[in-house]
């Protein structure tokens, strides 16, 4: 399963609010390249959905379940300020 620290939550609410108003749209997870993104889009149905005060702040496909299976989303500072990053769970 997919964890989202509050921070992360947070962040994605801040990105979502700058770029669209529309209570329906959410932030949602793809894969281009192996690289793990973002794009604008509505809820679909099976979607695994984080909610953050009020807002649908992340949406994960179905077929995207397993492979972020294990990730936690946190909050890293850096130069350019707050950014999202990608943390694995260990495995045995």
């Amino acid at each position: 399963m997919l964890t989202v620290t509050e921070s992360a939550k947070e962040l994605l609410k801040d990105k979502l609010v700058a770029h669209t108003d529309d209570p329906e749209i959410g932030l949602r997870i793809k894969v281009e390249a192996g690289q793990l993104g973002l794009v604008l889009d509505g809820e679909q149905e099976g979607d695994q959905v984080v909610e953050h005060k009020g807002l649908k702040v992340l949406l994960v496909a179905p077929e995207l379940a397993p492979v972020v299976d294990g990730i936690t989303l946190v909050v890293q500072d850096t130069a350019d300020g707050p950014q999202l990053r990608v943390r694995r769970e260990k495995q045995d």
